[in-house]
């Protein structure tokens, strides 16, 4: 069962740097993001997938 959401959740941050990537903010902005994501884990996943998915473009202009 604990591999199965170990799995879940890489596919999950993957997924969530992809889409991360596609937005049209500043390649720093788009580090700082990714490695976010990823250092945080499932809290960095609720976080982007819930708020900070839809206000990137406007914290890094």
């Amino acid at each position: 069962m604990s591999t199965l959401i170990y799995i879940i959740g890489v596919v999950l941050s993957v997924l969530a740097v992809i889409d991360i990537l596609k937005k049209p903010i500043s390649v720093v902005g788009k580090i700082i993001s990714a490695v976010l994501v990823l250092i945080t884990s499932w809290v960095g996943l609720a976080v982007y997938y819930l708020y900070a998915k839809n206000h990137l473009t406007e914290w890094f202009k």
